[in-house]
This record gives structure tokens, sequence and C-alpha cells, in this order.
């Protein structure tokens, strides 16, 4: 894969869906991007060891079924994802939220701004951020 390395997007929104890829395509053109758009497939999906390992995960928080706090904390109960970056993306801006999710393991916790410009500035910052610690 010829490509800046791998984010593994786990978001049931498709409107959020299209807004993160319309957002990394303009910053991140030869990054690979792939999502999860249900969070139950996701360790079974890291767990893989056929499948590349990402260098990022984006986690929303309010998804279906499983949610992204429980996500994140079987993901950290799991040796084999123990060190992999997991930053929540979500449309929440409850500290008890953000809170909860430090204490489960994330890397950090960005609030997903309304205005796409601010959006894919936000995006682009943290992408640029996590994805160096890798370099």
């Amino acid at each position: 894969m010829n490509s800046d390395g791998l984010i593994l997007v786990v978001e049931d929104s498709e409107e959020d869906t299209e807004a993160i890829q319309r957002a990394l395509s303009r910053s991140h053109p030869s990054l690979h991007v792939e999502f999860a758009p249900r969070s139950d497939a996701v360790v079974p999906r890291l767990l893989d060891p056929a499948a590349p390992t990402p260098d990022l995960v984006l986690l929303d928080l309010n998804m279906p079924g499983v949610n992204g706090l429980t996500l994140l904390s079987d993901l950290r109960a799991q040796p084999a994802c123990a060190s992999l970056t997991v930053v929540v993306f979500t449309s929440s801006t409850s500290s008890a939220e953000e809170d909860a999710c430090y204490a489960a393991g994330a890397d950090s916790y960005i609030y997903k701004p309304v205005n796409f410009e601010l959006f894919q500035t936000v995006l682009r910052g943290a992408v640029d951020f996590w994805m160096a610690q890798k370099a």
C-alpha cells in the first residue's frame, strides 16, 4: 500500500462518514480510510491477523448497539489492541463522557464541529498530530 497510513473510522452516521471522507480526501489524499459502521464488527476486524493494523482509530460515541465507550473498553481489554491510538471523535460535549473516555483509555477526545470548514480543520489537526506520533 503506497499511502500515508491507515485510519479506521468507527461511525454509524452516513452524514458524518461522508464529511470525514470528504475532509480527509482533501487534507490527506494518500491516506487510506476504512469505515466501520457497526461497532460490534470492530474487535474481530482488529484481531484478524490478515487485516492491516490501523495507525489511528477514530471512534464515535453515539452508536447503536454497542456504544463507543463500551467498544473503547473492549479494545483496551484486548492485549493486541492495547497500543492502538484511539481518538474519540464525537458530537458529545459532556465532560462526564469525556472523563469516562479518558478513564477507559482514549488517547484523545475531540468534539465534532457542525461547521464543515472547522470540522475539516479540527480533523486535519488531529490526524496530523497522531500520525506524526507514529512516525
